[in-house]
Formats: C-alpha cells, sequence, structure tokens
C-alpha cells in the first residue's frame, strides 16, 4: 500500500499542512482503489456499477484504516461502495429521498428552519469522503463564490428571526470549504444578539483530520469563542476511527475552546453490537468527545436495505451497552431523526417500544414531549412500520 504522509503535531507547533493537496489524492477509481485493497472481479464489477449512481471518493488515510485481512472490516463498509446500494427496498420495507423532511423547510439560500429555535444552513454538497450511509446524498451544492453570497442572504434570514437561538452550519461539509469562506460565514454570524451558539457539522476529524493542521483556521475559531460560544458535532460511527490523528485534529479542535460533541449513526455492520458501541463511546470519552446521538439508520433509498437495524434488535443493544458504560459514556440518546421532528427511543416494556417526541415542527408545537408508543415487530425499523398501541 502507498505511504499515508503522518501529521502529529500540537497547536503550538502547528505548521499550514497543505490539506487541499492531500485531498486531490483521494481515491475515486477502481483502478486507483486497487492500489489499496484487493478486489476480485466480482467485486470490482459491482464497484463500478453503484458508483454509477453513487460516486466513490476516498482519503489515502481513511483508506489505511481498513484490515485487509478482515472482509466485513467496518471501515471498508463505511467507504467502499457495494452491491447493497443497488438494492432500493429490502426485506426491511419501504425507502424514501427525503425521511428528514428537508425539502417541506427549505427557506432558500441553503437554510432549512425545522425548528422554530433552530436554523441549519446546508453550505455545500462537498465532502472529504461520500459516506455510503449518508442520508442526503441527493443533495446538490453550490460554489464557493456562491455560497458566500447565500450564506450572507441566509444570515439576514437569521437576523431578522429573533426566535432563532442557534445555527447548524452542515452540507456536505463544511470544513472542505477554504478557509476564509468559513471565516467569512462564521464572521456574518459572530454579532447576531439572539444566537447563543453555532454548530458547525463534520465528519472531517475522523475521514481527513489533515483539514485541521490549519493555524489561521484554529486561530479564527479561538477569536470566535471569545464573542459567541462555537459547537462541532462530529461523526464517529466506531472505536477504528479513532486513531492517533483523528485523536491529534480533536485535540487542536479542543484547544481553541470548541465544544465537540459526537453524532453516530446505528449501522449494521459496523456498530451493532454491545462491544461496538461500548467500544465507541469510551473511546470517545477518552479523547474528550461528549457522546450526543446515536441515530436510527434512516429509510433512505440504497442504505436501508444493508444498513437498517431493526428496532427490536437496536434497542435491546442499546440497552444492554448503557447498563456498561459509565455516566459520562452513556449520556447519547438513542434518536430517530423523523420528519415529524426528533424522537428519542427511550426503552422497552415487554413488547412495546417507549419513545418521546424532544423537538417537533414549528406547525405542531403541541406535540413537543409527546410519549409515542408502538408495537415491536422482529423486522420493524421505523416508526410507520410499528402499530400504534397504547400503554
Amino acid at each position: 500500500m502507498p505511504e499515508v504522509k503522518n501529521v502529529f503535531q500540537r497547536k503550538k507547533e502547528v505548521k499550514d499542512f497543505d490539506w487541499k493537496a492531500e485531498l486531490r489524492t483521494n481515491v475515486t477509481t477502481v483502478e486507483k482503489l486497487k492500489e489499496y485493497i484487493e478486489l476480485s472481479d466480482t467485486e470490482e464489477a459491482e464497484i463500478r456499477e453503484v458508483s454509477k449512481i453513487h460516486p466513490m471518493n476516498i482519503p489515502r488515510y481513511y483508506l489505511s484504516l481498513i484490515d485487509q485481512d478482515n472482509p466485513l472490516d467496518p471501515v471498508r463498509k463505511l467507504a467502499v461502495p457495494s452491491k447493497e446500494e443497488l438494492i432500493l427496498e429490502g426485506s426491511m420495507g419501504g425507502t424514501t429521498a427525503d425521511p428528514y423532511g428537508d425539502d417541506k423547510h427549505n427557506m432558500g439560500n441553503g437554510i432549512l428552519h425545522k425548528y422554530p429555535y433552530s436554523a441549519l444552513v446546508v453550505a455545500t454538497e462537498y465532502c472529504a469522503m461520500y459516506c455510503r450511509h449518508c442520508f442526503r446524498k441527493r443533495m446538490v451544492g453550490l460554489p464557493n463564490d456562491q455560497t458566500v453570497e447565500n450564506f450572507r442572504k441566509a444570515a439576514e434570514y437569521i437576523a431578522d428571526h429573533k426566535e432563532i437561538t442557534n445555527v447548524i452550519i452542515s452540507g456536505g461539509d463544511p470544513m472542505l470549504l477554504p478557509t476564509d469562506t468559513i471565516i467569512k460565514m462564521l464572521s456574518f454570524l459572530q454579532d447576531i444578539p439572539h444566537l447563543n451558539f453555532v454548530r458547525i457539522g463534520s465528519r472531517a476529524p475522523v475521514v481527513f483530520p489533515y483539514r485541521f493542521f490549519d493555524s489561521e483556521l484554529l486561530n479564527f475559531f479561538e477569536k470566535f469563542n471569545k464573542k459567541k460560544a462555537l459547537y462541532f458535532p462530529t461523526h464517529f460511527n466506531h472505536v477504528n476511527e479513532i486513531t492517533d490523528l483523528s485523536s491529534e485534529a480533536i485535540h487542536l479542535i479542543r484547544s481553541t475552546g470548541t465544544t465537540v460533541n459526537n453524532q453516530a449513526v446505528f449501522l449494521r455492520g459496523v456498530n451493532d453490537t454491545v462491544v461496538d458501541l461500548e467500544n465507541l463511546m469510551n473511546g470517545l470519552v477518552r479523547i474528550g468527545v461528549n457522546p450526543y446521538y446515536l441515530y436510527q439508520c434512516m429509510p433512505v433509498e440504497r442504505v436501508r436495505g444493508h444498513f437498517q437495524v431493526p428496532l427490536k434488535e437496536g434497542i435491546n443493544t442499546v440497552t444492554v451497552a448503557k447498563r456498561r458504560l459509565d455516566g459520562y459514556a452513556k449520556r447519547f440518546k438513542f434518536i430517530m431523526g423523523h420528519d415529524i421532528g426528533k424522537i428519542e427511543i427511550v426503552g422497552r416494556k415487554d413488547n412495546k417500544l417507549i419513545m418521546s417526541q424532544i423537538h417537533s415542527r414549528p406547525n405542531a408545537p403541541e406535540d413537543l414531549s409527546d410519549v409515542i408508543i408502538r408495537e415491536l415487530t422482529e423486522t420493524g425499523g421505523w416508526l410507520e412500520d410499528l402499530p400504534e398501541v397504547k400503554l
């Protein structure tokens, strides 16, 4: 395997690393992929077929984490296209292109205003890696120059809506934008008085930690935190993603005063055992990352059939894992990011699944804190799959 350059420095020693040059070495073709992992003729043909629909894009660093001797390696499942992505619907049931209701709450200029107090701004379509479980595969982004102008208009919308207390900059992955673009975006927000904090959602610390060896970016994060709190939701799914390099990226982000939280997705063959969850959550708190959400995999086309775990199995696994974790490691909520809002999957009583709606859409504020009870089935993996019952 070609050598992957290692960068490992503390903030006080950090030197600007040419992350854009490294990004250009990403593996995007089958021919290049074969330099890193062995493929059978059948696998090669399947990857070519899948890539016509959902392209492949994998950083060399992330490829280096794959265990070549394990055909079921979780890192490989997250990065390398597989034949299962050709399945539109499987035994789990129907799928949708927009499970989270993004289209209904699109206010233009990239703003999704789903909850009164939160505004999400889709800043870019670009990612360091095309994750195979992504629920926003269909989204189209904008060129960088247009992104800044649209973000300026988005900031005007946010300033005009005083009920908005926080903003999430998302994508794609906003950390793949140039540093000066990120600085301009955050600068638009830092003086809006009714904003309590800003979030930047990014999987880059996990799949492309080189991005954070950028002194200009780190210095601005530190300055921004003196005016307004900055939070960084990231996306570790498996303990094997917690490496020396990804841990160092987290250290650099935290050293600027930024709080780092983790939003994992519960995925078949990746982290769907008690040991997987225990190792992941303990690994996160060890590097100073707060376990925040564990999302039930959404019923997305070409994703649900092979990645979604039935809720009956899932709640059992999560419950046992939490029993084995200490107080900080078990703070995460098992969440369904549904069209009606965020639903916490609390637990089960006999064959009943107990859930609580922790966020509701603006048109249905009375739903907030509703208790939702459904009957568990062997294959049901989403709210609509489970029959309604009374406690």
